[in-house]
């Protein structure tokens, strides 16, 4: 059986403050650096967690 996990729009807000700061960027700043294709692997995995978590967070207004 999957496991769900569930968060609060104030949880992924969190955390989602919590991956920027330990990438020490902002939004914009990670989203420049995606879009010319120089990540690192562990700073493409937060880009891609914050997308994530953008989604979530539109879905749920």
């Amino acid at each position: 059986m999957p496991t769900v996990i569930h968060r609060t729009p104030s949880e992924l807000e969190d955390q989602r403050a919590r991956l920027l700061a330990d990438v020490h960027m902002s939004y914009e700043q990670l989203r420049d650096r995606a879009e010319t294709y120089s990540l690192s692997p562990h700073e493409l995995d937060v880009w891609h967690t914050i997308e994530g978590i953008d989604y979530l967070l539109e879905r749920d207004r």
